[in-house]
């Protein structure tokens, strides 16, 4: 179900795009649109994984350096049945973790070393397991592109706004136009937002539900969930993150005090009830 709302949502992605420039140049500038989400989906699908471990400063490491975490991702990954990544650590006190790459052949997970010291080793695995189901279903290639995508979005709605500010009116002008342009202005942004914040909150569930199997007690992610919150709510935002690589964390580096947030607005769904869900999946295993 959640593949399939993903799927939707993606499409209607592309849709606003399509729309914005079949209003503004008619067939052509739908195509333009559609060339340029296309454009952008090839090269996020090349790229997004070096930009974002360059972005947060993220180092990978051997087997050597960090023996108990490179052996614990081996052995999650031969779990879930996927090639090892590369392991990555963040020098960051902020318990947290992602996972970044366009396939399963060409992925990294990497963890901060608040995480490394604020979890128990099975906390740690059901974070593992979980950012491992995000690769194994492609999650971290599709939320790249959502969040680009919706990005653009947004970057057209700021030029129609100086447009319609500085740009001259005549009274050729047709109130179609100026319909589109206020609709680009302040609904296409605030729709692009919503549905990729949705997409997000989607592939969350599923990849909790996938990583509480891959660890084998979907206790130790929703344990991990409580503690990492915790210090979510009484710590600062990680001083790297930003709203475009949010949704890529198992729980949002910026939420600090501002987590009580609707849900309607979050790139996550209420910890409380992924906990929740994942409480009821361990008893459902008999854990």
């Amino acid at each position: 179900m959640n593949t399939l709302k993903t799927t939707v949502l993606m499409a209607l992605l592309m849709g606003i795009m399509i729309a914005i420039g079949s209003a503004f140049g008619g067939r052509h500038g739908a195509m333009l649109m559609l060339l340029i989400s296309l454009g952008m989906n090839f090269f996020t699908y090349w790229f997004s994984d070096t930009m974002v471990l360059k972005m947060y400063g993220a180092r990978e490491i051997s087997q050597e350096e960090a023996p108990q975490l490179f052996n614990m991702v081996a052995g999650l990954a031969a779990n879930a049945q996927l090639p090892m990544p590369k392991v990555c650590i963040v020098n960051s006190a902020i318990p947290n973790a992602f996972a970044t790459g366009r396939n399963p052949s060409h992925a990294a997970v990497a963890v901060t070393t608040g995480i490394m010291n604020a979890l128990s080793p099975q906390e740690l695995s059901g974070v593992l397991a979980h950012e491992l189901s995000h690769i194994k279903h492609r999650d971290t290639l599709i939320s790249t592109v959502a969040a680009a995508i919706a990005g653009v979005i947004s970057m057209i709605a700021n030029i129609a706004q100086w447009s319609m500010i500085f740009g001259s009116s005549s009274d050729d002008d047709d109130n179609g136009n100026i319909v589109g342009l206020l609709a680009t202005i302040i609904l296409a942004p605030l729709a692009a937002a919503l549905i990729q914040m949705a997409i997000s909150r989607s592939r969350e569930y599923e990849a909790d539900k996938s990583g509480g199997e891959i660890c084998g007690n979907p206790n130790y992610l929703a344990d991990a969930l409580q503690k990492i919150e915790y210090y979510s709510m009484h710590a600062r935002p990680m001083e790297q993150a930003t709203p475009a690589t949010s949704h890529m964390f198992i729980i949002n580096p910026l939420a600090g005090s501002n987590m009580k947030l609707s849900t309607l607005f979050s790139t996550h769904p209420a910890t409380s009830e992924r906990i929740q869900l994942l409480r009821q999946q361990a008893a459902a295993m008999g854990k």
